[in-house]
């Protein structure tokens, strides 16, 4: 091993993979969530011509958080394809389609902004129909995103064996990372199968915080260490 190129190497990693975070946060929190009432299409649509910008930050913030997350398991690959090359593409594949799929459900949200902008479109239909599509393509993106879990949740396991194998890097964090896949995938279940339970998310969510940005930060900061110093 290259010690310093993989130094390298793990701080790209871990600096790409908080900047999708961040990204991502961003444009879900700020882009959407105060704007978008769900079971009120008149509000939402209302909300969204009145911050029309704001709309379009959000979606655009997606589109560059998929960009992100790409180029950061990108440079996971580089940094543990020693470990096990076939691993290491595998979860580099399952994190491509995942993010195909997250930019595809962003299309959903640019038809809400063109229905609603002045293009011409939105004069084609009747108010309350116009809101009624606006919140369609607003649950399509929602769905479509949901859809692009399950590869992401799929792709924390060989990601978080290869942090578990590759010595390194902390074991505890590969460790997690498994564990985070599985409560993952089950999310995806529960939005598609149980859409009136959220008992998972109250672990998911949280579990993921800690294995992600855990990661990132660790590969930001720490760099790769030798093996005496990654039993952690």
């Amino acid at each position: 091993m290259n010690m310093e190129t993989d130094n390298k190497m793990a701080r790209v990693a871990g600096a790409l993979y908080l900047l999708y975070i961040v990204s991502h946060v961003f444009a879900d929190v700020i882009g959407r969530a105060q704007l978008i009432v769900w079971g009120d299409a008149a509000s939402t649509a209302q909300n969204i011509v009145a911050a029309a910008g704001q709309f379009r930050i959000g979606y655009v913030s997606d589109l560059l958080a998929a960009l992100l997350f790409l180029l950061a398991a990108w440079a996971l690959y580089r940094l543990l394809k020693p470990v096990n090359q076939n691993i290491a593409l595998l979860f580099l594949l399952l994190n491509l389609v995942g993010v195909a799929l997250q930019s595809f459900s962003d299309l959903f949200l640019i038809a809400s902004d063109l229905l609603l902008s002045d293009t011409g479109y939105g004069q084609l239909f009747p108010a309350d129909q116009l809101q009624a599509f606006v919140l369609l393509f607003l649950d399509l993106h929602r769905h479509g995103l949901m859809m692009a879990q399950l590869f992401y949740g799929a792709w924390l396991f060989p990601l978080g064996y290869l942090v578990f194998k590759s010595g390194f890097l902390p074991k505890l964090l590969g460790i997690v990372l498994m564990i985070h896949c599985v409560t993952w995938l089950l999310t995806f279940l529960q939005f598609f199968l149980f859409p009136g339970l959220s008992a998972i998310t109250y672990i998911s969510y949280p579990l993921g915080f800690i294995a992600e940005l855990g990661l990132s930060l660790w590969l930001l900061m720490k760099g790769v260490k030798d093996d005496n110093k990654s039993e952690i």
